[in-house]
């Protein structure tokens, strides 16, 4: 999954308008256009289309972190300059106060089990022998349990 997907399918879900996606990244103390929303959420091989970089996704996350559950004390995290589904997972975890349970559940919601050891295995750092790469599939079917949650009445997007 691209970036451009990913935020794709979070508009959707939340039904953000173009205003509401400057206001997210705004909430991370980064300045967008609505021009440079209109054209990240563009479909790839449409005119007008732009990819989204790393460090701007990781920019709407901390800012749909922020929006979603306030801004923590002190300094905010740096956005990354490389994310990959295992960050861009917890990122979307934390931004929607989900613990473990409410991430199986989630999950279920789309018919696919997951154990808390599997899941805890996606946050943990790389070097670690336990750690996971949290594939594609899986983001796929987070985002779509997130999606039956927050937006049970929508078409699929």
């Amino acid at each position: 999954m691209t970036n451009n997907d990913i935020l794709r399918r979070i508009r959707y879900t939340f039904d953000l308008t173009d205003s509401a996606m400057v206001d997210v990244f705004a909430a991370a103390a980064q300045s967008v256009s609505t021009e440079q929303v209109i054209a990240w959420l563009t479909k790839e091989g449409e005119p007008g289309y732009t990819p989204i970089s790393d460090t701007e996704f990781a920019v709407f996350l901390n800012g749909f972190i922020n929006t979603k559950r306030g801004k923590r004390e002190g300094e905010q995290p740096e956005p990354e300059s490389k994310l990959n589904n295992n960050i861009i997972f917890m990122k979307l975890r934390i931004a929607l106060n989900m613990k473990a349970e409410d991430v199986i559940a989630t999950l279920a919601l789309v018919d696919f089990d997951l154990s808390k050891h599997e899941l805890s295995a996606f946050s943990r750092k790389v070097e670690n022998k336990h750690y996971r790469v949290c594939n594609d599939q899986i983001l796929r079917l987070f985002l779509t349990g997130v999606q039956r949650t927050f937006r049970p009445d929508g078409e699929k997007a």
